[in-house]
């Protein structure tokens, strides 16, 4: 070369392995590179692949690069790139920034409608069997609603011809369970077991674990029990998961002191069966049990028993809170571990596929706070999986969703409205009149109805009462009204919910 390259004097004196010649070379590279495959490397420098892949890894040892599938091209050829960490970082900034960018924001009513669809309460979009219950047992684990209200209206609501039958086959199974998870008031549960109105929620096998750490160690002030309670509590703790007939010595040696400890245990949070039909038998009145005279008819049911409602178990409560000052110093001082949180974000957002604060006032108070949960969401954000933006008008804070969620408020936006309306229980998920629609909170109660259309509440039942909440013509209000008033019980559940 004309003329000669003269290097720098302390550089002609200075020694450099051929390997760490290498990894330079590579770092330069990839410091004005985006996401890069190690082949384009060895391309571009004219080298074999083993050397460039073990400069590569000792940059990577280092923190310099990641590697993993960065562009779309990757993604769905699924073949490996390379690129520098801060690159890396700020790619991904500028990409959520756009993203956000892009959405457009729904209205409130809107939103119920996505709703609506996306908890299958649309006629079109229920489904049958236990197979499809357990799918919405999962996206409502930890919702806490009356007790009655699970069979006479939240599950009706998502499945066509609800049977019972489907509930008990997955507690039986073990996939799924029930229990109450808030602590009582404190009053005393002497005199009272579980009511209908008594807070109950559903969950998958494997999400009652972290959903209990939500109340581990939490007893309530005053929440005293019978000693016949008291004494089946022991047995249960001495001799673990335990059939009726092994109970009734512990709790004085009448059927009848067995079902009033167990109500009592049950509306403390304290115990569980293997069988919705041990919450069924201790909702119904006794008079309410008896078997029909001649047998069981067409159409009717016979009496519910203890011995059909399987093991009962205690709920093991007294273990002391996660402390993440102890298990993850890293976590920010939670009071709950980071996998616990992220547990319970993941199930909120696939509850409701879109996730703001306003939005979780009807869920239950034992939630981790919205701070922790924001540092899930914002983290899931970064790696992708899910949108943050403005996604719902109406209501400041952070918003997320699921990309899939994403998709549906757009469909929901361009899809004409067809003036259905739907009616729900105030006890219900999509009770959120006065927090995502406007107008007066409605109680959740298993007796309060609302009635959607569009996704604006039009009518409410309180009670007895109906009140209209726009303009309806009489033939609007007729309608309006036996929409409020309908409901259709399967015949084993008249037993314990009454003809309504």
């Amino acid at each position: 070369m004309e003329p000669a390259l003269q290097l720098p004097l302390h550089l002609t004196n200075e020694s450099v392995e051929a390997e760490q010649a290498l990894v330079e070379l590579v770092r330069s590279r990839l410091e004005g590179l985006g996401p890069v495959t190690a082949g384009r490397l060895c391309e571009e420098l004219a080298l074999p692949a083993a050397p460039v892949d073990q400069a590569l890894l000792t940059l990577e040892s280092e923190g310099f690069v990641m590697r993993g599938q960065f562009t779309e091209a990757a993604c769905r050829d699924l073949f490996e790139e390379w690129c520098e960490r801060r690159l890396l970082a700020r790619i991904n900034r500028y990409t959520v920034k756009r993203l956000r960018k892009e959405i457009e924001p729904v209205s409130s009513a809107d939103f119920m409608r996505f709703l609506l669809d996306w908890q299958g309460v649309l006629p079109e979009e229920r489904g049958e069997g236990a197979d499809y219950l357990k799918i919405i047992i999962e996206q409502l684990a930890g919702f806490e609603a009356p007790a009655s209200a699970w069979e006479s209206d939240i599950l009706p609501a998502r499945l066509n011809d609800y049977a019972p039958d489907w509930l008990d086959t997955l507690c039986l199974s073990g996939r799924s369970l029930w229990a109450r998870l808030t602590p009582s008031s404190g009053k005393s549960q002497r005199r009272s077991g579980p009511v209908k109105n008594t807070p109950i929620a559903l969950f998958g096998r494997r999400q009652f674990a972290y959903w209990q750490r939500l109340v581990a160690g939490q007893v309530a002030s005053g929440d005293t029990l019978s000693s016949n309670a008291e004494s089946v509590a022991d047995h249960l703790r001495e001799h673990g998961a335990s059939f009726a007939d092994e109970l009734q010595t512990a709790a004085g040696g009448l059927r009848t002191q067995l079902e009033q400890a167990l109500a009592e245990l049950v509306g403390a949070g304290r115990v569980t069966s293997d069988s919705f039909s041990g919450l069924r038998l201790l909702l119904t009145p006794s008079n309410r049990r008896q078997p029909l005279s001649g047998g069981r008819r067409r159409g009717r049911t016979g009496s519910l028993s203890l011995e059909d409602t399987g093991r009962w178990t205690l709920l093991n409560k007294a273990q002391p809170a996660e402390s993440d000052a102890e298990s993850k110093p890293g976590w920010f001082g939670s009071a709950f571990s980071e996998d616990t949180v992220t547990e319970i974000a993941t199930d909120l957002l696939s509850r409701y596929g879109v996730v703001f604060r306003t939005l979780l006032e009807r869920e239950s108070r034992l939630l981790p706070p919205w701070r922790d949960l924001l540092r899930v969401y914002r983290r899931m954000e970064a790696r992708g999986e899910l949108r943050g933006g403005r996604f719902v008008n109406g209501f400041t804070g952070e918003q997320y969703a699921l990309p899939e969620a994403v998709t549906s408020l757009r469909e929901v936006r361009k899809q004409a409205k067809n003036g259905v309306a739907l009616a729900v229980s105030g006890a219900d998920p999509l009770n959120l009149v006065g927090i995502i629609t406007p107008g007066k909170k409605v109680p959740a109660l298993a007796s309060n109805r609302i009635l959607y259309r569009d996704g604006e509440p039009i009518a409410t039942k309180l009670g007895d009462d109906v009140a209209f909440l726009v303009s309806l013509s009489e033939s609007e209000q007729w309608d309006a009204r036996n929409k409020l008033l309908k409901t259709s019980l399967a015949p084993r559940l008249r037993v314990y919910l009454g003809q309504r």
